[in-house]
């Protein structure tokens, strides 16, 4: 985290306030103090006890409690961050109507940190008029309101509401503390996005890969789908990642197949960045049946390979030819003369531009951190920063949006 040390965890009363109490054992775990504040329907819910128990601070919901130590005034005024979770449709407005009357809306109109709402309620409510207009006022003020996840919500119904990952808002409210707040600077764009490695299968049992894990592809949909874009992942082999609200997800599992569904969905493309580790080289023909190891065998040993498509390029390709007018950036992983190689990748694959990193020595595969450098067609160089792979996305696509616009 960003020199974070103190976090406030507001709770209203919907049913989703239970995942509040993974929200706050996530910051705890990371050495954070945590301090939660719920609001009295909340508390239908979940009982302050348990809101003491993980967070090791009192629990109140009034301005009249401890008065001597001014809390509404002092937590406000003392957090580095504000985030509240679950944000229920009557708890927007009554922010968006700057009311006062609890403690947590009062340590809100105090704080001048950044400032978090994760929205849970049904589809229709958050949907409706009034409440995104609510949502829009708030964005204005410069608060942080995230789309919500879709799914399975209360009873039987399905659909946009759902309160999103604990663990998903943990790092999105990590990611505003670092470096400001989301804005919906994509809204009405879509983002077509390849994430995780490919596998090239030698038999039934065995295939030929890489260390990707999918990460830092699934960042920057969590960060495109939270700035308004509509999303398209193109996921090859990926770590266990939390789906980005609203993104649609594609599976593949080849190079042929992930080059395949990125030239199908390239035309509607507003920006596309070829984020996924592709396979160079893949079987000639893939065995039926298990390739044999021992002494007098050598199908292990003479295994006919074929160059697979150079997907990054292609879509520059479909561009000149008039098939897509996408801004388009890919990812060159370097292990030496990491600027020096990205430079010639660019000039060769004619797109817009590259995130070039260092992967030697295992950095960056299947690891929470990474940073670089984003070079463009311009013959721009510009450093990105060390952070979070949510980090990283954000300062990156402030550059891809740059070339965008």
């Amino acid at each position: 985290m960003n020199e974070v040390s103190k976090v406030v965890v507001g709770v209203s009363g919907g049913i989703a306030a239970y995942k509040a109490c993974q929200i706050v054992r996530g910051f705890r775990e990371q050495g954070v103090d945590v301090r939660v504040i719920p609001t009295e329907n909340a508390l239908k819910f979940v009982g302050a006890a348990t809101f003491e128990a993980l967070s090791g601070a009192p629990v109140d919901t009034d301005v009249f409690s401890r008065v001597d130590e001014v809390q509404h005034v002092r937590i406000g005024q003392d957090a580095d961050v504000i985030v509240v979770a679950p944000a229920t449709a009557d708890f927007l407005a009554r922010v968006a109507g700057g009311r006062a009357d609890d403690l947590l809306t009062s340590t809100l109109l105090m704080a001048t940190c950044p400032v978090v709402l994760a929205p849970a309620m049904h589809t229709e409510m958050w949907n409706n008029r009034a409440t995104q207009h609510n949502v829009s006022v708030l964005r204005s003020r410069g608060y942080t309101v995230l789309e919500p996840a879709h799914g399975r919500l209360t009873g039987k119904d399905s659909g946009a509401g759902r309160l999103l990952d604990p663990s998903q808002i943990v790092k999105l409210t990590e990611t505003v503390a670092a470096t400001g707040p989301i804005e919906q600077t994509l809204k009405g764009k879509r983002v077509l996005i390849s994430a995780g490695g490919t596998r090239e299968p030698l038999d039934p049992v065995r295939f030929l890969g890489n260390h990707s894990s999918g990460k830092q592809g699934f960042a920057l949909a969590e960060i495109a789908a939270q700035r308004g874009a509509h999303v398209d992942i193109v996921a090859g082999a990926i770590d266990h990642l939390s789906i980005p609200a609203g993104a649609e997800i594609h599976r593949v599992t080849t190079a042929l197949q992930m080059n395949e569904a990125m030239r199908s969905l390239a035309p509607q493309a507003d920006i596309i960045v070829m984020a996924a580790a592709v396979a160079d080289m893949r079987p000639r023909h893939a065995a039926q049946k298990k390739l044999k190891k021992d002494d007098n065998s050598q199908e292990l040993s003479q295994v006919d390979l074929v160059a697979n498509p150079d997907i990054l390029q292609g879509l520059g390709e479909m561009r000149k030819k008039g098939l897509t007018s996408a801004t388009i950036v890919g990812f060159a992983a370097e292990t030496d003369n990491e600027l020096e190689n990205a430079r010639r990748k660019l000039q060769r694959k004619g797109v817009d531009g590259l995130m070039v990193n260092s992967v030697a020595q295992g950095a960056v595969f299947g690891q929470a951190h990474n940073q670089g450098w984003f070079l463009d067609s311009s013959g721009r160089e510009q450093a990105i920063p060390h952070g979070t792979k949510l980090e990283v996305a954000v300062h990156l696509l402030d550059k891809v949006e740059s070339l965008h616009m």
